[in-house]
Formats: structure tokens, C-alpha cells, sequence
């Protein structure tokens, strides 16, 4: 039906199962009964306090299972990863044996590589070393012995 035309909007008395508000009873039914308590409400607050509580709960278990079955995942993808560049970092360091195996000798190759290889971890190995003792100051209650 249209706004514009209300020729038939007598005929329609309106929906049937909703109240009307006009006539509602709000006065009490006793004498002594009030028709809002305050205790009522406070109890309906600690209701729907509990209710929100474990609906939480519910909600942040579900979160955490999620999680973890990602996480899951992630290790999984990372430690695949992790596998392809190791693959990645011999097939260079062969490949590099190979390169200069012409030039130097297949003995010589391999020890510039080693070496090489050797410096870049000791270097590694000092950096860790460093955040290590940068850490341990950290936790340092200040008493040197």
C-alpha cells in the first residue's frame, strides 16, 4: 500500500498481537506489592552479570583453541621454511665450492669457503653474545661480586 493511497487504510485495523501501550496496567495488583522492585533488579543484574561472564569464557575458549590450531600451522610452515633455506644456503655454498674450484683449485674452494663460512659464524656468535650479556644486565639487581 502507498502513502498516497489511504483509501482502503480504514478497513485495516492494525496488527492484532501486539499490545498497546495506552492500556497498560502499571498500577499495582496488591496493596503491599510494589510493581518494581529494586532487589528484582539488582538480582536481574547479577543474573545477567554470571550470564555475560560465561558467555566470555565460552567466547575466549573457542578464541584459544583457534589459536592454537593456527599455531599449529604456523610452526609447521615455518619449520618448512626454515628447511628450504638451509637447502637454499648449502646449494650456495656447493655452488660456490664449484665457482671458484676453477680459479683457486677444488682444495683451495673448499677452504675459502670454509673460512669464510667459519668468520660469518664466529661473527653471529659474537652479536649473540652481546644481546646475551645486554639481557643479563638487565635481570642485574646491581651487586657485583
Amino acid at each position: 500500500m502507498r502513502d498516497d493511497n489511504t483509501e482502503r487504510a480504514a478497513d485495516h485495523p492494525g496488527p492484532l498481537d501486539l499490545p498497546d501501550g495506552h492500556d497498560a496496567d502499571l498500577a499495582p495488583t496488591d496493596a503491599n506489592q510494589q510493581p518494581f522492585s529494586l532487589v528484582d533488579d539488582v538480582f536481574a543484574l547479577i543474573e545477567d552479570g554470571k550470564t555475560y561472564a560465561e558467555a566470555e569464557v565460552r567466547f575466549q575458549k573457542s578464541r584459544a583453541g583457534f589459536v592454537g590450531n593456527r599455531i599449529k600451522g604456523a610452526i609447521a610452515f615455518g619449520l618448512g621454511a626454515f628447511g628450504v633455506f638451509h637447502l637454499a644456503l648449502i646449494a650456495a655454498t656447493v655452488g660456490l665450492v664449484i665457482a671458484l674450484a676453477p680459479i683457486v683449485g677444488p682444495w683451495g674452494a673448499t677452504a675459502i669457503v670454509t673460512l669464510a663460512l667459519i668468520a660469518a659464524g664466529i661473527a653471529l656468535l659474537w652479536l649473540l653474545k652481546g644481546r646475551l650479556d645486554d639481557i643479563r644486565d638487565a635481570f642485574d639487581d646491581g651487586e657485583s661480586e
